[in-house]
């Protein structure tokens, strides 16, 4: 249960202690906590309040300020041992974590305070049930960037299914999203706005075709803007994840949007996150 993701996290976070030139990119970190990179950069935020990258700035950060005082090496040989690509990089990100150069802390001699992963508390609480759901049929078209602007995709998709004639066979509308925007740039964020569609209904042209795998999922209703779904997400991913025993499989997670915001106001919109569970 929490004892699992526990002794992922500190597998991790001990890994880039002992290999801070090693290869610590995203990927690399997901298989030595042994889950699907779908999820792991989210497990990771949810549970200790900093990225994988800013965990990894910090670990190579503190090495480096330990072997400027406590090392006879080089500047470049200190860079070098600690993972940065180069002298230029070592300075500046050296200096943005410290506030100073490494020279210049060099010079001081002495060790700063180590800096610590510090989660806070007074996390919002959500409830959360285990639903196995069927699979499901989408028509829809992918998004690339800010996942904020998918609504311009569904008014796309609402143009073709008014046109169409469609409405009366939409069983709902879905946003599948591929990356964790705490790990990927807005500009470089996938997703897929997609109407659930039967399968005896044609695809209408203009959409592709895209299939949710049936199976346990673990879903959250989150009431309220668009806007406040992070701290939902943090939830899930986070406290409920640890404390449930589950893990969650390598699908997406995606959201399911119960009602319409040109109908209601923000306050009372109803979204479901369907995370993917392994049996």
């Amino acid at each position: 249960m929490a004892e699992q993701y526990e002794d992922r996290l500190r597998r991790v976070i001990q890994y880039i202690f002992d290999n801070p030139a090693g290869d610590l990119s995203l990927d690399a970190l997901a298989d030595i906590a042994a889950m699907s990179r779908f999820h792991w950069h989210r497990v990771f935020v949810a549970m200790t309040g900093e990225t994988c990258a800013q965990a990894v700035r910090r670990v190579r950060a503190s090495r480096a300020s330990h072997d400027l005082v406590q090392a006879d090496l080089s500047m470049d040989q200190i860079a070098q041992a600690c993972g940065y690509d180069n002298r230029q990089s070592f300075d500046r990100l050296f200096r943005k974590q410290f506030g100073i150069s490494p020279a210049a802390f060099r010079k001081a001699g002495q060790l700063g305070v180590a800096e610590f992963i510090l989660r806070q508390g007074n996390e919002a609480m959500f409830d959360v049930t285990i639903k196995d759901l069927p699979s499901q049929r989408l028509a829809g078209m992918p998004h690339k960037g800010a996942y904020m602007e998918i609504g311009q995709v569904f008014e796309q998709l609402a143009v073709i299914a008014s046109t169409r004639g469609l409405w009366p066979e939409i069983c709902g509308m879905v946003g599948v999203y591929y990356d964790d925007p705490d790990a990927v740039a807005e500009k470089d964020l996938n997703s897929f706005a997609g109407l659930i569609l039967p399968a005896p209904v044609k695809m209408p042209d203009d959409c592709k075709e895209l299939s949710l795998a049936a199976g346990p999922h673990a879903v959250l209703t989150f009431k309220g803007p668009y806007s406040g779904l992070r701290a939902a997400y943090q939830y899930l991913f986070g406290a409920w994840l640890a404390a449930s025993g589950r893990e969650p499989a390598s699908e997406p997670v995606y959201e399911v949007y119960l009602n319409n915001p040109r109908e209601v106001p923000p306050e009372e919109l109803l979204t479901q996150i369907c995370l993917p569970l392994k049996s």
